[in-house]
């Protein structure tokens, strides 16, 4: 169980630290604008990207947040990367900036699969009087 939370943090770790924080810190660079515009993306998608980025991080790593939304922003990260490589492979031609995205959705997989490790190993509480009811029958 111990060797899941460390797999899990880490991975997770990378993923908000190159996904949630940096970006948010350097999207307003005209590296990052020309970025978008060499995809073909249109000017407000980087910012609406950003905002997404960054709740998604603030999903994953706050340990409180309902795992639906967990859910939802695995979903999402798994979309963002996928599609980062497709716009990459479409525009330059299969290389490092259609791979590099590759590399974060093999963490998130690792950070997925330890999240469900960790959940499934954790008894869930039960209500008495719904345990009972399954037993006879009677709701």
């Amino acid at each position: 169980m111990k060797r899941h939370l460390i797999y899990f943090w880490i991975t997770t770790t990378i993923i908000i630290l190159f996904e949630g924080v940096m970006p948010l810190f350097t999207f307003n660079t005209e590296l990052a604008k020309e970025g978008i515009r060499h995809l073909g993306y249109p000017a407000y998608f980087g910012a609406m990207l950003i905002v997404f980025k960054v709740l998604g991080t603030l999903a994953l790593g706050i340990p409180r947040v309902p795992a639906r939304v967990k859910e939802w922003a695995y979903a999402g990260f798994a979309f963002d990367f996928i599609a980062a490589c497709v716009s990459h492979w479409a525009v330059d031609g299969f290389g490092v900036q259609a791979v590099f995205p590759l590399f974060f959705f093999a963490l998130l997989i690792v950070s997925y699969i330890n999240y469900h490790r960790l959940t499934d190993a954790r008894p869930e509480p039960q209500n008495d009087d719904v345990r009972d009811s399954l037993k006879t029958g009677v709701i």
